[in-house]
C-alpha cells in the first residue's frame, strides 16, 4: 500500500472533465500535486488534493529534459516523498519514474481500481467519456479492460 499518492495534470484534467474528479478521492482519499500541475489545471482544488511544492527545484530542472514541468516536478516529489504512487499518462514520463525505480500508475489504473473497488458499475462508459475528451485509448488495451 502506498502511502504518497501524486497526480500529474492529465490525470486531473480527463476526470474532472468527465465530471468522475471524486474517484481519485474514492480510490486514495488524499492527493497530492506540486505547485506546477496547480498551475497546469488551473481550477479550484477539493480539500483532499494537497498542494506540495518541490523542496530541491534542481531535481525537477535536472528530470525536465524532454519532459513537461508538471511530469518533472511530479517525478522529483515523489522521489522526496517515502512509498510513493505517481500518476502519469506521458509514456516518457512513466519509463523515466520507472528508471527512477517509482511506482507507477496512469489514469486508465485508476479507473480499473475504481471498478474493482465498486465505484464504477460501467466501465464502457467512463471510456467512451473519455474518448469524447480526446483520451486516446489503444483498442488492446480498451479491449482488455473490458473483457
Amino acid at each position: 500500500m502506498h502511502n504518497n499518492i501524486i497526480s500529474n495534470t492529465s490525470c486531473l484534467i480527463i476526470l474532472s472533465n468527465i465530471n468522475r474528479l471524486n474517484l481519485l478521492h474514492d480510490v486514495y482519499e488524499t492527493i497530492m500535486i506540486t505547485d506546477e500541475v496547480a498551475v497546469e489545471y488551473g481550477d479550484s482544488l477539493p480539500k483532499w488534493i494537497t498542494v506540495e511544492p518541490v523542496k530541491d527545484k534542481e531535481k525537477t530542472k535536472i528530470i525536465s529534459s524532454g519532459l513537461g514541468i508538471g511530469e518533472s516536478s511530479t517525478i522529483a516529489l515523489a522521489l522526496e516523498q517515502k512509498n510513493a504512487l505517481i500518476i502519469l499518462d506521458d509514456k516518457k514520463a512513466r519509463r523515466l519514474a520507472k528508471e527512477y525505480e517509482l511506482s507507477v500508475t496512469g489514469t486508465l489504473g485508476v479507473v480499473v481500481k475504481a471498478k474493482n473497488m465498486g465505484f464504477i458499475v460501467d466501465i464502457q462508459s467512463v471510456l467512451n467519456d473519455f474518448k469524447q475528451y480526446g483520451f486516446w485509448i489503444p483498442y488492446d488495451i480498451e479491449q482488455f479492460l473490458l473483457s
